[in-house]
């Protein structure tokens, strides 16, 4: 079994704490144990408000949606900001390993079942989209509606130059600097990431848990056309992950009810903070129960 089992290191922690205080509600830290461990959920917003769950990419911690929670939790929200297991963050995956994507659905059941929710939005950015595309695949009365902010994996692969670039963050020796230059590099001439969530992603990188990261093929279109649930999918305009252009054609194509839009002024890591004033409006629209594309 491979899995973290020592804490991440006071400067990570302290950092963490310092972006999550940013937030404009008062946060409430909720733990769940399951067979693989302990996992943090930073949650806001009226406790009988309908459950919002939010994943976040690799390595950005649930301190990620600090731009979006008050937002979203004065829209009437309960916001579960989920920290995933063996990620960096406040979650401690020191029980059995994931196994793979069974595994890592199973975590997310057990994870629900331990807040007592028996359905939930799901909003997933980058990895964290795919995360949520197949939760709603897999277990689809469970979801109600789902967001997917500028997702890997679910429409489209990588850019072969993005992978190469990314490489470094998965060798030995992992440094902040590497990852800060990583970010750099991603964001080009956008307005770059909050700087301290930047420092906050460098440190997590430079002690990355040994759990291994979970991936799996993208939904194919069968598959994709079997999902029911309504999908909002924003793509950051300036994202090196992949063509948001391409990536928008094929939602729309393979996602006929689905809302598709871009949004301008942003790149892959930024989409949830650099552009709150068009992206929040959005979710919050979308995620209204009246609400129909």
């Amino acid at each position: 079994m491979s899995a973290r089992t020592a804490p991440f290191p006071t400067p990570f922690l302290a950092a963490y704490d310092a972006l999550l205080a940013r937030w404009p509600v008062p946060v409430e830290a909720l733990t769940v144990r399951t067979a693989h461990g302990t996992t943090r959920i930073n949650a806001c917003g009226p406790a009988d408000g309908r459950p919002l769950v939010l994943l976040h990419g690799g390595g950005a911690t649930s301190t990620l949606w600090f731009a979006n929670a008050g937002a979203l939790a004065e829209a009437g929200h309960r916001v579960l900001a989920v920290d995933l297991i063996g990620d960096p963050g406040r979650s401690v995956h020191d029980g059995a390993a994931l196994d793979g994507v069974p595994g890592l659905l199973g975590w997310l059941d057990a994870v629900l079942d331990g807040l007592g929710v028996q359905q939930a939005d799901l909003c997933g950015h980058s990895y964290g989209g795919w995360i949520a595309l197949e939760y709603a695949l897999h277990a689809p009365t469970r979801v109600g509606r789902l967001a997917l902010l500028d997702p890997t994996q679910c429409f489209a692969g990588f850019r072969p130059g993005y992978l190469l670039r990314a490489l470094p963050l998965f060798l030995p020796h992992r440094t902040p600097a590497r990852a800060r230059a990583y970010l750099d590099w991603e964001t080009g001439t956008t307005p770059g990431p909050d700087p301290a969530w930047r420092e906050l992603y460098a440190l997590g990188y430079a002690d990355f848990p040994a759990s291994p990261v979970v991936t799996g093929p993208r939904p194919t279109p069968e598959r994709l056309r079997t999902l029911t649930t309504p999908v909002l999918t924003l793509l950051a305009a300036h994202t090196r992950t992949h063509d948001p252009h391409a990536v928008a054609r094929t939602a729309r194509h393979t996602l006929p009810q689905a809302e598709v839009a871009i949004i301008p002024a942003t790149s892959h890591h930024t989409l949830p903070m650099a552009a709150p004033h068009d992206l929040n409006p959005r979710l919050t629209t979308f995620l209204t129960p009246t609400h129909h594309p």
